[in-house]
């Protein structure tokens, strides 16, 4: 039976990763990749809008693996082996200079996810590494020299075995993986948006606020950042984190819970009511749904006003002190109610995976079983939103494949 040196079960980032450094970095030769759909890369594709957001403009390591909300100490020894600035030296050697933005996002300057895409499967033709889709992987048998795979009732043999296979919703998605001794930290969705219930601010659907803060009642759960409001409730890069780093804590809320959200989070609710006071002297002949806040978006500021009981006709020289403090509270602590969340399959980020416990940091091998390597989202390492993850991805994939040479 022909024998492969490597056989990398999952056609992801980090599968792709890893097979390709296994090829450069550990010359190994006969290669195979199996994917179950017929959709490599498929994460790559549509991440960042459809732009790629490989990785983050962060080169404090230390700061770097702080971004993970789980395995940041396993993170933070893979990044030591290949960090940030080398996935932009990789992916520039190789024709695809990379480029960051103001919040620190790193993109193909393309800004088309496409490059990224035709750049490792250039690597793959280049390394004459072969692709298996539609491909099923129903049994993995460790022997004393190999490993034996069952892939759509066909055996495939090989000499080390790289399981990218990502995350799954529950944990029976995982059962495989226990059948062979691994131990599987409950999976639990995170980067996800809130749905708020009865919501009233619909018809702002689509607006962005640039700098928000974000506080979960009853926990310690806060983040500031841009908010973006959504036809179902709350999403952006706030939203996001505080879903991340309250993960299991949210899950175990049933995703039941309140936020409150400062629209001026640079102003205590002190100096805002002293801003509103003025205005009261001012632009007493103004009405006060004329906007004040620089901060704050026109359509917002309208609505905040109709939240605290201000008509369209009312002056500022005309306003009392309950609608104005019901103004202060509407903008440092606007409640909503949240009822569930909202998840997109395609982007779809776990908590949760096989334990780091039972993984060699320095080599992504498991202590279990030689010649075992795990990569990417499989394991329970999940970052948050502004390229960690795909640079997870990269670390793992390339210390995994890196770690196979003979």
């Amino acid at each position: 039976m022909f024998v492969y040196d490597l056989i990398v079960i999952g056609g992801g980032a980090a599968g792709f990763f890893g097979a390709i450094t296994a090829a450069n970095e550990a010359q190994l030769e006969k290669i195979l990749l199996i994917e179950k759909t017929g959709n490599c890369l498929a994460k790559v594709k549509i991440s960042g809008g459809g732009r790629c957001n490989v990785t983050h403009h962060l080169f404090d390591l230390k700061n770097f693996s702080a971004q993970y909300p789980r395995g940041k100490q396993h993170l933070f020894k893979l990044l030591f082996q290949f960090g940030p600035q080398d996935t932009i030296n990789w992916f520039e050697s190789r024709g695809v200079p990379l480029k960051n933005e103001a919040d620190g996002r790193m993109f193909p300057q393309t800004d088309q996810s496409i490059s990224i895409i035709n750049c490792l499967m250039q690597e793959f033709e280049n390394n004459k590494i072969e692709i298996k889709q539609h491909a099923t992987v129903t049994d993995i048998l460790p022997t004393e020299k190999y490993f034996e795979l069952t892939v759509n009732e066909e055996k495939l043999r090989c000499k080390k075995l790289l399981i990218t296979t990502g995350g799954h919703p529950k944990k029976e998605g995982f059962d495989w993986l226990s059948k062979l001794g691994f131990a599987i930290e409950t999976p639990v969705p995170s980067l996800f948006t809130f749905n708020v219930k009865n919501h009233s601010m619909v018809s702002l659907m689509g607006l962005s606020v640039e700098n928000a803060r974000v506080r979960i009642d009853g926990t310690k759960l806060e983040e500031t950042g841009p908010i973006l409001i959504t036809h179902w409730g709350f999403s952006g890069p706030a939203i996001l984190r505080c879903s991340a780093w309250g993960a299991r804590k949210l899950a175990e809320m049933n995703y039941h819970f309140n936020i409150r959200v400062h629209w001026l989070p640079d102003l205590t609710q002190d100096e805002i009511r002293e801003w509103l006071e003025k205005q009261r002297i001012s632009n007493a002949k103004r009405a006060v749904h004329s906007r004040v806040f620089d901060g704050i978006p026109a359509r917002l500021w309208e609505h905040l006003c109709n939240k605290s009981q201000i008509d369209a006709n009312l002056k500022w020289a005309d306003i009392s002190s309950k609608k104005l403090n019901l103004l202060v509270e509407a903008i440092s602590a606007d409640l909503f109610e949240i009822q569930g969340k909202t998840t997109f399959k395609e982007e779809f980020v776990t908590c949760g995976g096989v334990k780091l416990s039972e993984i060699d940091s320095n080599t992504c091998m498991s202590k279990k079983i030689p010649n075992l390597y795990f990569a990417g989202e499989v394991l329970d390492v999940d970052g948050i939103t502004g390229g960690f993850n795909f640079q997870h991805a990269w670390s793992s994939g390339f210390v995994a494949g890196k770690s196979m040479k003979k």
